[in-house]
């Protein structure tokens, strides 16, 4: 048995119920059409109805892990049939792996994402960047989790911690160890949890968020794995999306770790995630600046100064190209935002 308020249920969401005939619900896990919703009534399985299935176009029309549906239960057994998925607060979502232009739907109704990296050799800050821009694009709050610092050294840590920093502005970051999350470092993520309140971890395989989650919960419930000694990566270990109610009080969502994240966004979140290059782009001295050989240019100024990497307008350059190849697609459809794309590149303004 749950309690609606437990799982998160707010009036944003029980505005949007018309009818009585149907009850709410949370679905837990989502695989090969078969869902497990948490309820009042406990745990149940259930499917979505002939109807819906008929109704849906897309990827997103259909409940994910997160989603608040309505659904009819079925008497005498702990089955349902799902009729609607309500409006989300917030959806994270990648492009699916595959030469297909798809949506992969991860986790829906998520408040703040916990964004988990290694501070050991697989380090990334451009991969940090495009999960920072997932982020911004789903509608929720980042936090930054940076684990194994007991790995490295001590000064290598506080380098890694500027390096975060300065790509996420105003962003929390909270740095704990490998294996053991002790008490201090605890208290800092509790911040973040509340009743009612869904956080959801993102990161890479191997990085600590099933060490995490085991920790939040209190109990060996995602198995871990050690890292692999030759590269210092993590192994895969979560296989599948799934809720978990938090005995203090939340709701948490873990992820499978992804080694590459192809984005499905817009240009507004990767503008948002680099909000320093479009602060300094204001200040060319020509609005249609490409920052390449123009005079005046803020952005080539700061690269040469010092006071802009190169790298990360590169990334910047390149989440750009994909957020306007995705926002063309949505727009003309595949087919001619690829060829927009291609005469854009020959003529240099890509």
């Amino acid at each position: 048995m749950y309690e609606l308020n437990t799982l998160g249920y707010q009036s944003f969401f029980e505005n949007q119920v018309e009818s009585a005939d149907y009850q709410p619900g949370r679905i837990a896990t989502a695989a090969n059409g078969i869902y497990k919703i948490f309820s009042p009534q406990g745990e149940l399985q259930a499917q979505v109805s002939g109807k819906f299935h008929h109704m849906a176009i897309e990827a997103r029309d259909y409940p994910c892990v997160g989603d608040w549906v309505l659904y009819q239960p079925i008497s005498n057994e702990l089955k349902g049939v799902i009729h609607k998925v309500l409006n989300r607060k917030s959806l994270i979502s990648r492009h699916a792996a595959g030469e297909k232009q798809e949506e992969q739907l991860m986790a829906a109704n998520v408040d703040t994402v916990f964004l988990v990296n290694a501070l050991n050799q697989d380090f990334n800050v451009r991969r940090m960047e495009r999960y920072l821009t997932q982020v911004y694009e789903s509608g929720a709050a980042p936090v930054f989790i940076l684990t194994k610092k007991d790995l490295c050294e001590e000064q290598e840590v506080a380098d890694k911690i500027q390096a975060v920093e300065e790509i996420a502005f105003g962003v929390p970051i909270i740095t704990v160890d490998a294996l053991h999350v002790n008490n201090d470092e605890m208290e800092q993520i509790k911040r973040f949890l509340d009743l009612g309140k869904t956080i959801s971890l993102l990161g890479s395989s191997g990085v600590g968020k099933s060490t995490l989650i085991n920790r939040l919960l209190g109990k060996e419930v995602q198995k871990t794995q050690d890292i692999r000694e030759d590269d210092a990566k993590g192994r895969h270990t979560t296989t599948h999306r799934e809720l978990f109610l938090l005995p203090d009080g939340g709701v948490i969502i873990d992820t499978p770790g992804m080694r590459e994240l192809q984005l499905w966004t817009g240009e507004d979140a990767a503008n948002q995630t680099f909000r320093d290059i479009e602060a300094l782009a204001e200040r060319c001295k020509f609005r249609d600046c490409r920052h390449d050989q123009e005079p005046g240019c803020a952005i080539k100024e700061a690269i040469d100064g010092g006071e802009l990497s190169s790298e990360r307008y590169k990334s910047y350059r390149k989440l750009q190209r994909e957020a306007k190849f995705l926002d063309l697609k949505e727009k003309y459809g595949a087919h001619r935002a690829t060829r927009i794309q291609v005469e854009e590149l020959y003529k240099g303004t890509w």
